[in-house]
């Protein structure tokens, strides 16, 4: 007979997206007797058994069907519906018994129920998110899980956190100690509680002998259903579907077994209320998005006429190559004649000390953010010097156990002018002093020679000669880093080119005035476009193919 038992007791978390008020659940539970085994018995031979014993089974279910109505029930309970118990009758039948609200508000129900004799439930009633019996019911002895000696600490803690309710008022927090920086070890095993709001319904059981309902002793957790404000539903023990049914046994002196089934009677929706409901929803989203729309407008955000807007979203991807561990970057951008930022804004920054690791040589990974806006605007047309882009100058040093740094390369990165995705590197150089003693002073107290204006790793912006030199200035490569760049170019010019050929046009030609600039910029870039084309299709030709054709032009220029 052991049999066919549902041995997992776990419970399962279910997500809906309907309102929990419309669950329901299927109970119903069984006493197993030697009178109701022989029935199931003999009723399983006679179905295999076609016509054979039929009236001797009638007969027999016949004279058993009295015993049966107080051996078996079976109820349907909705979320926080309220099934009274014996025990609850007998207690809220007396007026003096009720305290609260709720309470004469069960006296009353009880005295109704009474009149009119139409009480649904014997065995099986329900203890919901309200009743004061609840805290009770979170120690109570359970059929389907060992009984602990005591209850654990957060078991307790969690059993109040329930009865937390929304409409309370908030607690007032002292402003003078919002943070504990030394917490005592009580401190921490009070405050360390998921307070997260659940209701709480159980579904419970007088397993009683017949007769002898109503007492507290012979009450057991048959189910607990939990719910909270995201539509997460944990019941426990799950639906039986299609499983054995569970094994129940009481604590008193018969042991007696019982059979628990359970079931989920909620009702499927209907296809028209199904189709309103997702009208419902599309008119949610609709509202929602125009609402949104409202507050961002129709209207899209211009430069002026004859101005070029810059948007740079760049990343300091890494950086490798380095003799030193412990890096960081120091940048800033440098912004050139006609240009401009936003005011306020930000154009340098520093990344964090980011240690190297090994991916065959020493890299340091930072993915460091920045972000600039910039704009172009050519004050004066007869100018015909080429505009300059935005340089982004750079500095990377090392950081040592005594907080000393020392320089490890400089280098800079010219902002591109075209739009889309770049990915760069860029090598460095340091300044190299000549001497034992420098590199003795560079490793022991981190000094070493720097440059005093870094614009100086390019033509520095205030040089007016024709000839910058840099004889005898001593440097040394080192290391690279890597940037990765999204460019955005916003202009009105670009909206007023209607044409293929006007929008073929460069930046500067759509912004109005610049088309003998525009014009150099286009005949540089396709220069060297074929220049690469060239060296990638002379690099797949064969060696002897390539000498043969070196030995011809060599014969042919004697």
């Amino acid at each position: 007979m052991a049999d066919g038992w549902c041995t997992d007791t776990g419970e399962s978390v279910y997500r809906s997206r309907d309102a929990v008020k419309n669950l329901r659940i299927r109970v119903r539970i069984q006493r197993v007797t030697s009178t109701a085994a022989l029935s199931q018995h003999l009723h399983q031979q006679v179905l295999s058994q076609q016509e054979r014993g039929v009236i001797e089974l009638d007969t027999f279910s016949s004279q058993t069907r009295a015993a049966s109505t107080t051996d078996a029930e079976e109820l349907v309970v909705g979320w926080q519906e309220k099934f009274f118990s014996q025990y609850e009758v007998d207690l809220y039948q007396t007026e003096s018994n009720c305290q609260t609200p709720l309470e004469r508000q069960y006296h009353t129900e009880i005295m109704a129920m009474e009149r009119s004799k139409r009480r649904q439930n014997q065995r099986i009633f329900t203890y919901t998110d309200f009743d004061r019996f609840s805290k009770w019911e979170e120690q109570a002895q359970s059929l389907l899980i060992p009984a602990q000696s005591t209850p654990t600490f957060l078991a307790e803690r969690m059993a109040n956190v329930r009865h937390r309710r929304q409409e309370r008022r908030p607690s007032i927090v002292h402003k003078s100690r919002l943070i504990t920086w030394e917490p005592s070890e009580e401190f921490i095993k009070n405050s360390h509680i998921i307070n997260t709001p659940v209701q709480t319904m159980h579904i419970m059981g007088d397993l009683g002998p017949s007769g002898k309902l109503g007492l507290k002793e012979n009450e057991y957790i048959l189910c607990t259903i939990k719910a909270d404000g995201n539509g997460v539903i944990t019941i426990k023990p799950d639906f039986n579907n299609n499983r054995g049914a569970y094994r129940l046994e009481t604590q008193w002196e018969k042991r007696e077994v019982w059979r628990l089934y359970l079931e989920s009677a909620s009702s499927d929706i209907h296809a028209d209320e199904k189709e309103r409901e997702q009208r419902m929803y599309r008119d949610l989203y609709t509202r929602h998005k125009d609402y949104l729309n409202s507050l961002v407008g129709q209207d899209f955000e211009m430069p002026p006429p004859g101005i070029l807007r810059l948007i740079v979203n760049g990343e300091i991807v890494s950086a490798q190559g380095y003799e030193y561990d412990n890096l960081y970057v120091n940048f800033f951008l440098d912004l050139p004649n006609n240009w401009s930022s936003v005011p306020f804004h930000c154009l340098s920054g520093v990344t964090q000390t980011c240690c190297t690791r090994s991916v065959g040589k020493d890299v340091a990974f930072f993915s460091y953010p920045f972000s600039f806006e910039t704009f172009f605007h050519k004050e004066d047309e007869s100018d015909g010097s080429l505009p300059q882009w935005p340089v982004l100058y750079f500095k990377v040093l090392s950081l040592d156990f005594w907080q000393r740094y020392r320089t490890e390369g400089y280098g800079f990165l010219v902002i591109p002018s075209t739009p889309g995705y770049h990915r760069m590197t860029c090598c460095t150089w340091r300044p190299l002093q000549s001497g034992t003693v420098a590199e003795l002073r560079r490793f022991f107290i981190g000094g070493a020679p720097e440059l005093e204006d870094i614009s100086y790793v390019r033509v520095p912006g205030t040089f007016k000669g024709k000839r910058l030199s840099r004889f005898g200035f001593r440097t040394q490569t080192t290391g690279s880093v890597t940037f990765t760049l999204n460019c955005i170019q916003h202009a009105r010019a670009f909206i007023d080119a209607s044409t293929l050929k006007k929008r073929r046009q460069t930046v500067l030609d759509q912004l109005g005035g610049h088309s003998q600039q525009g014009s150099v910029y286009n005949v540089l870039e396709a220069f060297q476009r074929a220049q690469k084309r060239m060296q990638e299709a002379r690099e797949t030709l064969p060696r002897d193919l390539i000498n043969t054709s070196a030995q011809l032009n060599s014969e042919s220029t004697a």
